[in-house]
């Protein structure tokens, strides 16, 4: 072939070909991101609210219908969930297909969420509705804490805010900082309703002349334009704006009395600088800390990452006050590593093992090293063809490089093959044999190239997840097929007519291995003869072994993707609905002790008053993140993170104040929250909870009965304890009481109520009305609080509300717009995610009534869509 002629004559042109292509390779090899799998997480968009004193249901009434019917349906968007809290928290995940632009659906989801802002509650509005893209990702978690408790969980947050957050949100790579149960400043104003009453004042004296007196005044400008005179000095005028202290916001006045004097916000109430938030408590090993979460965008080189978050915490630790610690408790980094290190490790054996195969059965050093180069640059080359692309360093991508070493050698061992016979054979130099043989065998190289690429590129043109998981597998193999392809056309012919050199004669192991080798070759030959004479019995042969694959591929378990250890397993703590997070903490506490003393446990990450299935802040319930030593540390097979987790789930188990479930984490980062599967049961006619409850707790029963499933369990539950307040609207308008403003109140009070905002350290702040714990504490503390009628008479809010024992929902899940339940499970061992699903899909039909159906959420959703 004259190309290759061309490399033959010129053989310094193709080495310098073959290290350009290095070349390109190394620089791209420094430049790819790292990560575990390619980026092939939904798109996720959140919409969050807070909604302050409502209960579940009026969330699902007034906030979540509204802005699910208007987005539903929205371009891409392949299933929506929600979850609305008796805390006052909405939150909408919407998930869009795989590919999909984040930017776009971000966009897409808030144009619909503007079109119905008008129809959601007045203090929805003002709370504001979010809507964000959600990075999955979270690479770490640094704890703040003080070890000495000489600052207090306000002062962590607030620090951590200012000093730590802003400036690890600037490391390129990092995508969101937050902070878990921020504790963000707020001016807290702690009503006494005993006190108002006496002196005569409303809920809404005290917000009226808060917003009153804590505003922002543009006062003007002395001798602004336009202006005729001749004016030397223009000047602007400042006014007494927002207020900055407790202090100060004590003294605004609320009534001015006939005599002179003066009711101040400190005759009625305590003032604090104080948080916006006190649902959330996060501990590392049972002591306080501030747990802040960093996430990685995509497609960002996830070691790079984490390492300048390291280093930017390292250098931020000689800044910060005495008292005051780090520590990295969660890295996922850490399992990255190992993932990246073992498949290294697998490349460098698979090469090993080529090289000395090859040297076996070519029984030439000259000619093994020609095929280790073109198996060194194909490999090598690959990378520059993966920068192009847009892929990443990843699991998948390495075990295509562990693939293609045996493949891309073959190329360059046709050539040499052929090279070597013509110089025994026809007793032709090296560069003459070179020649003959390239003008033999480029068509079957070609042919090769194609015929791989042919096998493997039809895999990246699969849909979905399955498609996007893939696709860098099939790509790559076929850019290292490809470049092993040239190499053959060019440096292999060119080092074949240098290297190799006439045969001397072969060692006596040579001798006997090609004897052996030959008569193997030979009983080869007559099996063949022998099938070609019979084709019957060759076709009767081939029959039965797809057959046979056929069987046996049904017999074999499907899944998903298996579990692995990722050094780490999550826990979910449920108390009794209506448990208050005083009792959540010392659960905790249990649970800590009990998880420290096992050998293999390290940290234990816990945080109370935020639920892991539902992403939301619940006073019952508290979420735990167990983390266990290096796996070098951890050698057997029970020192595996699932056989750890069957350790520590009969010590959960013997909790009698609450249920303790242990997860799994996701196999990939970002779908799903926790392992296993999400299985939805909907109710698509009346929506009636308490018969959704009824269905899906009758389908967790019978599936906990089934040898397939473990751990089945579902968060609903429709009689929580509440108190159910009737209002009494003919005696309201006899005694002449405005029903909002009975309703106002009964939210500052009993709830929280948002007033306006003040400004701190550079930064904007909410100031909340809110009666003390003290006049919190029970339903009959209502008879002390106050609403005056129109008439100007103080009205006791008990003779006008009646106050019962009831039962509700303390969370209403929607799924697609519809009531739901949301029920998690896993396999049991032995069984696969697959068999698991097709569990759970049989029991749902025997027991859902036509009214209702079921779906799937999470990872489950694209196991089962692909």
């Amino acid at each position: 072939m004259k190309i290759s002629n061309f490399f033959i004559d010129r053989p310094i042109f193709a080495s310098v070909l073959s290290i350009i292509i290095m070349f390109a390779g190394f620089i791209a090899l420094m430049n790819l991101p790292i990560e575990q799998y390619p980026n092939i997480t939904p798109p996720l968009i959140q919409v969050s609210t807070y909604y302050p004193g409502a209960g579940a249901q009026t969330i699902a009434d007034s906030v979540a219908a509204p802005l699910e019917q208007q987005i539903n349906g929205v371009e891409n968007m392949i299933y929506m969930s929600s979850q609305n809290s008796s805390s006052g928290n909405y939150l909408l995940n919407v998930y869009f297909e795989v590919g999909s632009d984040p930017k776009k659906a971000q966009i897409d989801v808030n144009n619909n969420v503007s079109k119905v802002l008008a129809q959601l509650p007045e203090e929805v509005q003002r709370q504001g509705v979010i809507v964000q893209k959600q990075t999955p990702n979270i690479l770490l978690f640094v704890a703040l804490q003080s070890p000495d408790g000489r600052y207090n969980d306000i002062f962590m947050s607030n620090y951590a805010t200012i000093n730590v957050v802003t400036e690890l949100q600037l490391i390129p790579g990092v995508s969101q900082v937050s902070i878990i149960g921020a504790r963000d400043y707020a001016m807290r104003i702690w009503l006494k309703p005993d006190r108002m009453a006496q002196l005569g004042i409303t809920t809404s004296d005290v917000v009226d002349s808060i917003r009153e007196q804590n505003s922002q005044v543009p006062a003007g400008m002395i001798g602004g334009n336009p202006t005729s005179l001749p004016i030397e000095l223009t000047l602007p005028m400042l006014a007494t704006g927002r207020l900055t202290t407790a202090e100060e916001f004590e003294n605004i006045i609320i009534k001015a009395n006939a005599d002179g004097s003066m009711v101040f916000v400190k005759d009625i109430a305590e003032v604090e600088l104080g948080a916006a938030n006190y649902d959330v408590n996060a501990k590392l090993n049972n002591k306080s800390m501030t747990a802040i979460a960093i996430y990685q965008q995509y497609g960002a080189n996830a070691l790079e990452v984490a390492d300048k978050v390291k280093t930017k915490m390292k250098e931020l630790a000689t800044r910060f006050p005495n008292g005051i610690e780090y520590t990295i408790p969660y890295d996922t980094t850490k399992f990255v590593k190992a993932s990246i290190h073992e498949v290294a490790i697998t490349i460098l054996e698979a090469a090993i093992l080529v090289v000395l195969v090859v040297l076996l059965f070519l029984q030439n050093l000259r000619a093994t090293l020609i095929p280790m180069l073109a198996m060194l640059v194909s490999i090598v080359g690959a990378f520059a063809g993966m920068l192009v692309l847009g892929y990443s360093i990843n699991t998948l991508t390495l075990f295509a490089m562990v693939l293609a070493i045996g493949i891309v050698v073959d190329d360059a061992i046709v050539v040499i093959e052929n090279v070597e016979h013509n110089m025994r054979a026809l007793k032709l130099s090296a560069p003459a044999a070179a020649k003959k043989a390239m003008a033999e065998v480029s068509g079957p190289v070609i042919a090769i190239v194609f015929v791989l690429c042919a096998v493997f590129i039809p895999v990246a043109f699969l849909g979905g997840i399955t498609g996007e998981l893939y696709r860098q597998f099939a790509i790559t193999i076929s850019i290292a097929v490809v470049i092993s392809g040239v190499v053959a056309l060019t440096l292999s012919p060119a080092l074949a007519a240098l290297l190799l050199k006439h045969k001397k004669e072969d060692s006596k192991f040579t001798i006997k291995f090609n004897h052996a080798f030959e008569r193997l070759g030979n009983r080869y030959v007559k099996i063949a003869r022998l099938l070609l004479m019979n084709p019957l019995l060759a076709l009767s042969i081939f029959v039965i072994v797809c057959l046979s694959v056929g069987f046996m591929y049904k017999l074999v378990p499907s899944s998903f993707i298996p579990i692995e250890d990722q050094g780490y397993i999550m826990a979910v703590g449920m108390l009794p609905d209506g448990a208050s997070l005083h009792r959540v903490d010392a659960v905790t506490s249990q649970i800590d002790n009990l998880t420290k003393t096992h050998p293999a446990v390290t940290d234990v990450v816990a945080l109370d008053g935020f639920g892991l299935l539902d992403g939301l802040n619940r006073n019952n319930q508290s979420s735990y993140f167990i983390v266990f030593k290096d796996w070098s540390e951890r050698t057997g097979k029970n020192q595996a993170a699932p056989a750890l987790l069957q350790q520590l789930a009969p010590k959960y188990a013997a909790l009698q104040e609450a249920v303790v479930i242990p997860f799994n984490p996701p196999a990939i980062q970002g779908i799903g929250s926790v392992g296993g599967f999400e299985f939805w049961v909907q109710s698509r006619s009346s929506g009636n909870i308490e018969s959704l409850e009824k269905y899906a707790k009758e389908i967790v029963a019978k599936a906990n009965q089934s040898p397939v499933l473990r751990g089945v369990s579902t968060n609903i539950d429709a009689t929580a304890k509440q108190f159910f307040l009737s209002y009494d609207r003919e005696k309201s308008k006899s005694m002449a009481v405005s029903i909002a403003e009975v309703y106002q109140t009964l939210q500052a009070m009993m709830g929280s109520l948002y007033v306006n905002n003040f400004n701190k350290f550079g930064r904007v702040y909410n100031v909340y009305v809110q009666a003390e714990d003290v006049y919190r504490s029970t339903p009959y503390k209502l008879g002390e609080i106050y609403v005056r009628s129109l008439n100007a008479s103080m009205v006791p809010l008990k003779s006008l509300i009646n106050i019962r024992n009831s039962t509700g929902p303390s969370l209403i899940s929607r799924f697609n717009s519809f009531n739901a339940a949301r029920i998690n499970g896993s396999a049991a061992a032995g069984f696969s995610s697959g068999q698991a699903m097709a569990a759970m899909e049989e029991i749902a039909r025997e027991i859902l009534p036509p009214e209702m159906s079921f779906s799937w959420g999470g990872q489950s959703y694209q196991e089962k869509k692909w």
